[in-house]
């Protein structure tokens, strides 16, 4: 074949790529409870006597809006994001400041070339474990809206989870919480058919009973591919003592940034994209890339045999 019609190809192929950078999110799943769904600069209602009440400080620059951060709203659309992400997804809590903005303003202030972040809120505060798995109303949330980001366009890049302070209660809760939560992890993989899904979850900071070590330490103990875990232990905390507050968010955040900035999967990340039908899987990136790579080599090696 003529050399020529490779080069044809290629150009045609790179013409063909996603201009619109919209249909080409990199989107991160947002779940677990309260101090994912961000309760920083929340002032609780034990300590004022009323209702809570956010202060309404967002930080600037680590949580201003930008357009090239998308969150996922309620009603399954896509909107600019701004503070508070899970307004309206946490909905019986007062939400203030989470490590949501200040992630996705991270990873864009170390790599402006990223592209389009899209955020999907799915935290609840107050949740355990046992609620988030198959078959529960959070789990099936979750899935819901995971798949509903994908529905034009984009990949899923991570999970970030935070969760595991009101597991810190009761022997019933923390005695089974490792295996609980190692089979949500490979259930939400599997459910995406994203086998080696980056996940990024966060260990306790904090938590609502005495058992926070054992929790703790079930979360530092899985052993996953491609999991990687963020200590938030000695981050600062609100007055209620189980909150972390508006700066130490920020900081969780920038964390969680350099935590996946840093990842590197064993595999190309595959996640699918849901039509009418079916599921056909939609890659990343980097096998366009890689073809893109092969294709152009091929090419070289023609002309050159050529010549």
């Amino acid at each position: 074949m003529e050399p020529l019609f490779f080069l044809v190809l290629l150009v045609q192929v790179w013409s063909v790529r996603p201009h619109d950078q919209l249909l080409n999110k990199n989107i991160f799943i947002l779940a677990g409870q309260s101090n994912m769904a961000g309760r920083g600069g929340v002032v609780s209602e034990t300590i004022t006597g009323s209702a809570a009440t956010w202060d309404g400080i967002v930080p600037d620059p680590q949580c201003k809006p930008s357009p090239s951060i998308l969150r996922l709203s309620a009603n399954l659309t896509w909107v600019l994001a701004h503070e508070p992400l899970h307004a309206d997804i946490d909905v019986k809590k007062t939400v203030g400041v989470g490590p949501g903005m200040a992630f996705a303003n991270g990873v864009l202030a170390k790599d402006p070339t990223f592209g389009v972040i899209g955020l999907v809120p799915c935290a609840v505060g107050g949740t355990k474990i046992r609620e988030w798995g198959k078959g529960t109303f959070l789990y099936k949330q979750l899935m819901r809206r995971a798949r509903s980001s994908l529905q034009d366009g984009g990949t899923i890049q991570a999970l970030l989870w935070y969760q595991g302070e009101s597991d810190t209660v009761t022997k019933e809760d923390y005695t089974d919480y490792k295996k609980k939560l190692e089979r949500f992890f490979l259930d939400f993989r599997d459910d995406l058919q994203s086998p080696l899904l980056p996940i990024i979850q966060v260990a306790l900071a904090s938590g609502s009973g005495p058992f926070i070590k054992i929790v703790r330490e079930a979360q530092l103990g899985i052993d996953l591919l491609n999991l990687r875990t963020v200590d938030a232990k000695g981050l600062s905390l609100e007055p209620d003592g189980l909150h972390l507050t508006t700066r130490a968010q920020v900081r969780l955040g920038k964390m969680l940034a350099d935590s996946f900035l840093h990842f590197l999967p064993t595999s190309p990340i595959l996640t699918p994209t849901y039509t009418s039908t079916g599921p056909p899987l939609r890659c990343s990136n980097f096998i366009f890339y890689i073809f893109l790579l092969a294709l152009l080599l091929r090419c070289i090696r023609m002309i050159l045999v050529t010549f």
